[in-house]
């Protein structure tokens, strides 16, 4: 049995492990130079480098999950251009009786 605290290096190994695990095109180093951006290098703490790697991956899944793909964007624009047909021809019926 494992009775040792999690230190935060252990934390830092399994935040980066996530963050490869789910978006596996980013490299380790895209990761790391962005989380630690504007970071002393040289002089961070083990705990502020852990804060700046969860803060970076809090707001990475945030913004991963608000950007839309080619996909979203082609499909939204045929469904609002169907739908301006459709409005088009129930006005054309609405005229006609």
């Amino acid at each position: 049995m494992n009775t040792r605290k999690p230190t935060s290096i252990r934390h830092i190994l399994k935040t980066l492990d996530e963050l490869k695990t789910l978006y596996p095109s980013y490299n380790l180093g895209k990761h790391l130079s962005t989380a630690l951006d504007g970071h002393d290098m040289w002089g961070i703490t083990d705990n502020d480098f852990l804060n700046a790697l969860q803060e970076y991956k809090a707001k990475f899944e945030m913004d991963i999950r608000s950007r839309m793909d080619e996909d979203d964007i082609s499909r939204i624009i045929k469904d609002g251009l169907r739908m301006h047909t459709s409005f088009d021809l129930q006005d054309e019926d609405f005229y006609e009786e």
